[in-house]
């Protein structure tokens, strides 16, 4: 080009548009408003069931596991500590119903760790955006699973003889304050997701919390069963006030204190493993 405009002896002729032209092109149309953090997280969180849908190979925990769970433990230990399975049924269904639901949530930080593995959460990162909305929405996403497990043990219970005293109302309640406490305590696994490198170190530290909170407990026999040593453990463990507090909803009566131990315990977990997961989210 500077060969011929030397050849001619005039310079090349270059366009500028004006302003108005970009304008016109690049934005044809007021930008859109940026989604509030409401939308977005449950953008997020309708993401986390599509990916059920797709991959329905995940239900299996929250469908196949506590049927087994149910069956295996009623007959194993209902004649032996009952008397009979359908006795031992009435005290041990909300049991294993947290049970099977907290041991759900753990699948919390395998997910996140996996998508985090992917570059999935890098790429959320520069949305424009909430930036902690793609954790709420995922963990919303999984508050479905942990009732549809509990829809299912229930189920399983009211097939083998399960009677809630409560009645519906009872039962609602007790499976809100399941979610509660779920809802919560997924930010324990949430933060290990971001801190672990792989999903095999989340699902191992997990299990390592998970059973002895679960199994030394009131899910199985009652506290004043045990040893005095073992005790002072189980009646600070708030696995034993959530049961005490569903069994106590289930059975149509009231149990101000472990009720109020078990918010407490919801509100700790949520304060402290939520900010430490924004810490390290903001800054991985």
């Amino acid at each position: 080009m500077s060969d011929v405009a030397t050849s001619t002896g005039r310079a090349p002729t270059v366009f500028v548009p004006s302003a108005e032209a970009l304008a016109t092109v690049l934005a044809p149309e007021a930008r859109p408003p940026r989604p509030s953090a409401w939308s977005a997280s449950m953008t997020f969180g309708w993401r986390a069931m599509l990916k059920i849908k797709h991959v329905p190979e995940q239900l299996f925990d929250v469908t196949a596991f506590p049927i087994i769970m149910v069956l295996m433990f009623t007959y194993l230990f209902g004649g032996a500590l009952a008397g009979s399975p359908r006795e031992y049924l009435q005290f041990f269904l909300p049991g294993i119903m947290v049970t099977s639901v907290v041991m759900i949530t753990m699948y919390t930080g395998v997910g996140l760790n996996t998508d985090i593995e992917k570059g999935v959460f890098d790429r959320f990162r520069t949305l424009p955006v909430w930036r902690p909305a793609a954790l709420v929405g995922m963990i919303l996403g999984d508050v479905l699973r942990y009732i549809l497990a509990a829809l299912v043990i229930l189920g399983v219970g009211l097939v083998l003889g399960f009677r809630p005293d409560g009645g519906v109302l009872g039962v609602l309640a007790g499976i809100g304050l399941l979610v509660i406490f779920s809802f919560a305590f997924s930010w324990v696994w949430t933060y290990f997701g971001l801190v672990l490198r792989s999903e095999k170190s989340v699902m191992g530290v997990s299990m390592m919390v998970l059973f002895p909170l679960t199994f030394l407990s009131n899910v199985f026999v009652s506290p004043t069963t045990m040893p005095g040593w073992l005790q002072a453990f189980v009646n600070v463990n708030p696995i034993t006030h959530l049961v005490a507090a569903v069994r106590a909803a289930m059975s149509g009566s009231s149990d101000p204190s472990n009720t109020i131990w078990l918010l407490l315990w919801s509100a700790g977990f949520l304060v402290v493993f939520g900010t430490l997961t924004m810490y390290r989210y903001n800054r991985r």
